[in-house]
């Protein structure tokens, strides 16, 4: 499933930010490996990397869902978890001194995350998201969830010396889950008083 958000977002940034700005043929590649220097091979490129996946507690969903069968039963199964995916975003270009086009393409990639609250179907693989009972819903500019982007570069560092980049920070939320199959149970009548 997080590979199938991957590709969502992929579509999404695709479509609405196909080449370099000031450019009409220089394609932008799109990456989700570990941001540190030697390891974005196809630039330019917009690098998501995924960092955080957690329960989002605010939208739990404690009612159980409930769907009549044919039999006269019914399959009682718990709601699907929302579960908020955080990415922190950062532009790749190979002249690593032109900050200003990096920055031009990072500002790109902002005016994209703010256009759009939630991930429009049409950017959703198909199937990938078959199911969902909430749209793809998309926070971003918000604080992130490290503890320090100091630390963050230091370990992205290795022996290539990664320099801290500018970046930016979105969540998505997903709806996951939970009971593949679900629980049969019996229905209760409903008591109809004979007419007469």
């Amino acid at each position: 499933m997080l590979q199938d958000l991957d590709n969502t977002l992929k579509s999404l940034l695709n479509k609405e930010i196909p080449y370099l700005p000031g450019t009409t043929t220089t394609e932008v590649s799109i990456s989700f490996d570990t941001p540190y220097q030697g390891a974005i091979q196809e630039k330019p490129a917009i690098n998501c990397f995924l960092y955080d996946v957690r329960e989002n507690l605010e939208l739990r969903d404690r009612s159980w869902l409930v769907e009549r069968q044919s039999n006269g039963k019914a399959l009682k199964k718990r709601p699907p978890a929302r579960v908020d995916c955080s990415y922190l975003i950062t532009a790749w270009l190979e002249d690593e001194k032109d900050i200003q086009a990096e920055h031009q393409l990072l500002g790109e990639v902002m005016k994209v995350l703010l256009r759009h609250r939630q991930i429009p179907e049409t950017y959703a693989v198909e199937n990938d998201f078959e199911g969902q009972t909430i749209l793809l819903r998309l926070i971003s500019l918000r604080p992130s969830n490290l503890q320090s982007f100091g630390e963050f570069w230091q370990a992205m560092g290795g022996k290539d010396g990664t320099k801290p980049k500018v970046v930016l920070h979105c969540t998505i939320t997903i709806s996951v889950p939970v009971d593949e199959v679900g629980t049969e149970v019996g229905l209760v009548g409903v008591y109809q008083p004979n007419s007469q």
